[in-house]
């Protein structure tokens, strides 16, 4: 009786465990990327008293304060930047959030760029695994701002990163 006891309990220990198997995949998806197709340029500005010049992502500007848009324009453009990765997928946009300071070449008077916008604005889509990205921003004009073509070689950053 007691083999036959020993022997039942031993069949329902091997009946009571069971194995399945899964397998693991992976899709490494390409980088984002992101590179410069244009820079920034806010044109000709002429200055009676202080104001602001804002250069919206589409490459038009207005005024406020003592700004004068002149007739002749000169090189009006948003920064432009190529982003590239997967398929369509969606992407978070950080734009500046401090002054960008530029100098006056052979001088030392500067000029603060902020309020950075976008198109498109905090988010962008990839379409079949591109977008354009156009960046505008507001320039800062003091009241005797010295003639000259002001400018900052380091640039500024736009970062993009996958959603």
């Amino acid at each position: 009786l007691i083999a036959v006891v020993m022997i039942a309990g031993i069949s329902n220990k091997m009946n009571a465990q069971a194995t399945a198997r899964a397998t693991a995949t992976a899709i490494i998806v390409a980088p984002i990327t992101i590179v410069n197709a244009a820079d920034m340029n806010f044109g000709n500005v002429a200055v009676i008293l202080a104001g602001t010049v804002v250069l919206t992502p589409a490459s038009t500007r207005t005024k406020t304060g003592g700004v004068t848009l002149p007739v002749t324009a000169g090189t009006v453009t948003a920064a432009s930047f190529t982003v590239g990765g997967s398929g369509s997928y969606t992407y978070a946009i950080t734009l500046p959030t401090t002054d960008y300071t530029i100098t006056r070449a052979s001088g030392t008077e500067t000029m603060a760029v902020n309020t950075f916008t976008s198109t498109p604005s905090g988010t962008g889509a990839l379409t079949t695994g591109a977008q354009t990205l156009n960046v505008g921003a507001t320039l800062n004009v003091g009241a005797a701002q010295v003639a000259g073509t002001y400018t900052n070689a380091t640039g500024f950053d736009v970062t993009v990163n996958y959603n």
